[in-house]
């Protein structure tokens, strides 16, 4: 079996396994609500900042109110996120910009996303995706540690593992890929007890083979 058959076999075992349906973790009503939350979401689980952002997004209810926010009662108000006072600047300095500069419109270019204080690559392709439904793989921890395991990239540098995968994986499944594997990781292929006799993909995946008296 070819690497492409081997690649293609495991997104239909996904697609049979979780749909096809795009699902964002994150709770948000518009594109900056998710920007937001998405920069909180850095080292934090999702739960955590659904929790967060309830009550946040009530608190200050558009970008202005974040902009003109009193950083210190913004740490505050994200403290539960971990490194809140990176975050807290990074969401004021952003929340800025962009009224400034585009209104108070995210931008769906890559570019002008990074160049936004506090996003990186991995926050950009989360609005391109979600909002803006541009094919993108974001490469957060699940999709680098599970794509490593099945064998699909060798690449450690998250950059290099976006690339890579988008040389890999069709268009038409980049931003399912994410949402298939995130599910994955949190339920089955747990870090660092992965229960591979009980994994879908156990046939396709190395490790799984090496692991099989694995519960």
């Amino acid at each position: 079996m070819t690497q492409k058959e081997r690649i293609g076999r495991i997104l239909d075992a996904l697609d049979e396994e979780y749909g096809t349906e795009y699902v964002c973790y994150l709770h948000y009503e518009t594109p900056w609500q998710l920007l937001i939350a998405t920069i909180l979401s850095a080292q934090c689980t999702d739960e955590r900042v659904n929790i967060i952002t309830a009550e946040l997004f009530k608190k200050y209810p558009t970008l202005e109110a974040f902009a003109a926010s009193d950083l210190e009662e913004l740490m505050t108000d994200i403290k539960s996120a971990g490194f809140y006072r990176n975050k807290a600047a990074n969401i004021k300095a952003c929340a800025l910009k962009l009224v400034e500069e585009y209104d108070g419109i995210v931008p769906n270019d890559i570019d002008a996303l990074t160049a936004l204080p506090g996003v990186g690559r991995k926050t950009a392709n989360v609005i391109r995706g979600n909002i803006y439904k541009e094919p993108s793989i974001v490469v957060d921890t699940h999709v680098k540690r599970i794509s490593r395991k099945l064998g699909i990239t060798k690449e450690e540098d998250p950059v290099k593992i976006e690339f890579d995968l988008m040389k890999k994986l069709p268009r038409n499944h980049w931003i399912i890929y994410n949402i298939h594997i995130i599910r994955l990781g949190r339920t089955i292929c747990k870090a660092p007890n992965p229960k591979c006799q009980k994994c879908f993909l156990r046939d396709f995946c190395p490790e799984a083979q090496r692991n099989k008296d694995n519960p």
